[in-house]
């Protein structure tokens, strides 16, 4: 048990780079901006609203732990982002990647004066500084704030859904969740600001009553000009500090790459006639981008996939060792072999000739421009392959023409079982088929869909051996594999010939349980991975285990004889679901 726990251990620290602590971090702060916004939301019903709003947010965030998760997720998420700037050498990805890095910047020296002025002024001198002293001082006192306050939380807010939307478009709910998460985006910023401005209007207007203003500006709320004064020195200092250390980072950057030009210069070959010379330092894929070499990266060089692989050609023993987070990705896609590696984190100090082993797309001569092709994303689909049997012999008895006009009524058979069940056929191969479920519905639902489509399939067919019966020695016979997993989806091929496709142990596994069906003497197999996530009670389906070739471990699978009897099952499994 202890054993387990730290090889999990282990494996999580592998797999953990400074970028995904970033994240954690900046999850964390948004996690407490969205809180922020919704409190500033309630000044559409009135301050007191915005008043009892903000007693709850506090409590919740001046609770110790939290507190100190939060500021220690704050000072690290600015540690990193200054590093991140001294770091990348290259700023030519997606403009999106440079802009959220410079909005992330700018905030704490915005932000400065308002933390120096409530939190700290409470710190040190017990100000309780809350909605009508600050409404106050932006709308009446210091207007000009008022701009700086609302740049600071469109900057925020954008910062954040920038990196929300880097760490979640690969997750395989996205597409799903996409229209809800940009209501959001757009709703909630802009109920704040509303919720600014007709908190201010009520505080405006209740200015001019002195009573109002002797209670809400007493000395224990507002504080002294000479603690006011204290403050805004705390502010400028630290705001001048912060100031001069990104200009320090900037002349570090310039040092470092005036040191990579005295050090010598290194050659890349991409093993296709072309090489390039850059400074000692820049990892592969940044050598790339400077030299406008296409190059795959879906992540965008976050160590997050393995689409830049590079195969080394000749000796690799003087390359520098693999990172922790490079060893794990390496790993989880199966590789040892040595010559192998990531190219937005291999960072050679020699010569290097190498081919990629992933090539980028290429939009045919005459394709459209403003139509890219869709890029890698990781998500949960389910793949089912399906193969007619004895087309072979089939042949043999037949013209060519013949053969081909089964073959074809036989995949369009196939073919309307899975539209008809919300699956895509994707592929042809020959007599055989892939077809997946779930480019548009939750995993459930695609496990369900899928087994559906199984049962249609042999209805289908059925109908088609009845109308051929005059035409067929024998009936037509098929085999079925099932499976359910994480995969890539995106455009694969080259020129003119890229189709959209599913890659994955999971398209493969379904690949293999449908060759099994021959020795299993059945129509279908499922694996129990679909089976158990659509819900079906677990002696719906005979099981058994099975070796797969190119896995360790024998998988557990549900046998289907007759694909037929398939719609009785699932009907009982969504009757006990319901």
């Amino acid at each position: 048990m202890a054993a387990t726990a730290s090889s999990r251990l282990s494996e999580l620290v592998r797999s953990t780079s400074a970028r995904q602590v970033r994240l954690v971090c900046g999850v964390i702060l948004f996690a407490y901006v969205v809180s922020h916004f919704l409190n500033h939301a309630l000044g559409n019903i009135s301050v007191d609203a915005m008043q009892v709003g903000v007693y709850y947010h506090t409590i919740f965030w001046r609770f110790l732990p939290v507190t100190i998760v939060f500021y220690g997720a704050a000072l690290t998420h600015m540690g990193l982002g200054v590093y991140a700037l001294y770091q990348r050498r290259e700023f030519r990805w997606k403009a999106i990647e440079p802009i959220q890095l410079v909005l992330g910047l700018s905030i704490p020296a915005l932000i400065m004066a308002h933390v120096i002025g409530v939190r700290l002024g409470q710190t040190l001198y017990g100000h309780e500084k809350l909605y009508p002293q600050e409404l106050y001082l932006f709308f009446v006192a210091s207007p000009g704030r008022l701009w700086t306050m609302t740049t600071l939380l469109i900057i925020a807010w954008v910062h954040g859904c920038i990196g929300i939307y880097f760490w979640l478009r690969l997750k395989p709910f996205f597409i799903r969740a996409a229209p809800f998460l940009l209501a959001a985006a757009v709703l909630i910023p802009t109920l704040a600001l509303l919720g600014i401005y007709q908190g201010g209007r009520s505080v405006t207007a209740d200015s001019e009553d002195g009573e109002w203003r002797t209670h809400n500006f007493t000395q224990r709320q507002v504080g002294t000009v000479a603690e006011a004064d204290t403050l805004d020195r705390i502010t400028g200092g630290l705001v001048i500090g912060y100031v001069g250390l990104l200009g320090l980072v900037l002349l570090a950057r310039g040092v470092r790459g005036w040191r990579e030009r005295r050090g010598g210069m290194i050659a890349l070959s991409y093993g296709n006639g072309k090489t390039v010379r850059v400074p000692k330092g820049l990892s592969v894929l940044e050598a790339s981008l400077r030299h406008n070499v296409p190059h795959a990266s879906v992540c965008g060089g976050r160590a997050r996939c393995s689409t830049c692989r590079i195969r080394i050609i000749g000796d690799h023993g003087a390359l520098p060792e693999p990172s922790q987070r490079e060893a794990f990705v390496l790993a989880r896609v199966g590789t040892a072999d040595p010559s192998i590696r990531l190219a937005c984190q291999l960072r050679p100090d020699c010569d290097l000739s190498f081919f990629q082993l992933f090539m980028p797309h290429t939009l045919s001569a005459n394709a459209n421009a403003t139509s890219p092709a869709r890029i890698g994303q990781e998500r949960y689909l389910v793949s089912l392959f399906v193969d007619m049997r004895g087309s072979t012999q089939l042949a043999e008895k037949r013209l060519p023409f013949d053969t081909v006009f089964i073959v074809n009524r036989f995949l369009a058979a196939v073919s309307q079982a899975v539209i008809e069940n919300g699956g895509q056929p994707n592929q042809f191969v020959g007599d055989g088929m892939l077809a997946l479920f779930g480019l548009t519905s939750d995993p459930q639902e695609a496990c369900r869909q899928a087994l559906k489509a199984v049962a249609g399939i042999g209805t289908h067919v059925d109908e088609l051996n009845e109308l051929l019966s005059h035409d067929l020695r024998q009936p037509i016979r098929f085999g079925i594999g099932v499976h359910g997993g994480e995969v890539i989806i995106g455009d694969i091929g080259y020129r003119d010939h890229i189709v959209f496709t599913a890659l994955g142990d999971a398209v493969n596994v379904a690949a293999r349980l449908q060759d099994m069906t021959k020795t299993l003497a059945c129509e279908a197999i499922v694996s129990e991975e679909v089976h158990r996530t659509a819900g079906l009670r677990d002696d719906a389906l005979p099981h058994q285990e099975v070796a797969i070739r190119g896995r360790d471990e024998p998988m557990v699978v549900r046998v289907v004889a007759d694909t037929r009897k398939l719609s009785a099952v699932i009907a009982r499994g969504e009757r006990v679901a319901a």
